[in-house]
């Protein structure tokens, strides 16, 4: 079984200490919803575990599969099958989709993929993700719009076929169609491959559509509250000032304005305009 294990985990970033001892354990075939108000350190969580280069882990473990992640470089960390959808997805001007694309599972194969496979999957995958026909020609992410970044962040998934998957407010920015095809694609992938899923979101209405099995809510660098897929409905309907109280937290600043997408504008299932 695939299992990404994080035990007691404090991570700093300059002279700034953000997670103040994360203990989470993933297991293939689970979803774990992770939310907060902003600047509390669930980004911080996702990228430490890919290796984003301004994070430093001074205290604690990240083990998948048994082995250490923290003394495995990025790449090596994506060969073992671990996946970041980025919040920001960054443009590679002169670099086409298919060539970028194709060296990444050709890095995870001993066999390169033949052309044939590789451009029928691909195919297949921009038609289901209803993305321009001509995706595999254009640079990477360059002249995309918001959306278009988002869909194609979910395009790798699914051509790179991870083991666990961390996905970081991968549905901010899209309309409530595109929300249901991200979130689609994401359940089928789920399903044919028993994917494990970390997921960042603010939205109730794509964890609605995606139903995660754990939620987690960190605020202040700590997983301050844990359940099933009741606490996202519960944090939707009433906020965190609740927690705040019952805990006696006392919230920290945002340090980014919220970011909402069209798909709260829509009325959900539970009655409550989001």
């Amino acid at each position: 079984m695939n299992k990404l294990v994080i035990k007691d985990l404090y991570v700093s970033a300059g002279d700034k200490e953000i997670l103040k001892g994360i203990d989470l354990q993933i297991n293939e075939g689970e979803i774990h919803a992770i939310m907060g108000p902003n600047g509390n350190g669930k980004s911080t969580l996702l990228s430490t575990i890919m290796g984003h280069p301004a994070y430093t882990v001074t205290s604690g473990s990240i083990e998948f599969n048994g082995e250490d992640v923290l003394k495995m470089s990025v790449d090596e960390r994506s060969r073992k099958g671990l996946f970041l959808a980025m919040q920001y997805p960054k443009e590679i001007a002169g670099v086409t989709n298919s060539d970028f694309l194709r060296a990444a599972i050709n890095a995870r194969l001993d066999k390169n993929i033949s052309l044939f496979k590789f451009i029928k999957e691909m195919e297949g995958n921009i038609s289901r993700l209803k993305m321009k026909e001509d995706l595999a020609h254009r640079f990477v992410n360059d002249g995309f719009s918001g959306g278009e970044k988002k869909r194609n962040e979910i395009l790798q998934m699914m051509m790179l076929h991870p083991k666990i998957a961390m996905l970081d407010e991968i549905d901010s920015g899209l309309d409530v169609d595109a929300i249901k095809l991200v979130s689609d694609a994401i359940l089928n992938l789920k399903e044919e491959s028993n994917l494990g899923l970390l997921i960042v979101s603010h939205y109730e209405r794509f964890f609605t559509m995606i139903k995660p099995s754990h939620s987690h809510v960190i605020v202040d660098g700590r997983i301050v509250v844990e359940g099933d897929d009741e606490l996202v409905y519960k944090i939707d309907n009433d906020g965190y000032d609740w927690l705040y109280e019952e805990l006696k937290i006392q919230p920290l600043k945002e340090e980014r304005p919220m970011v909402y997408s069209l798909g709260t504008c829509a009325r959900n299932p539970r009655g409550k305009n989001a």
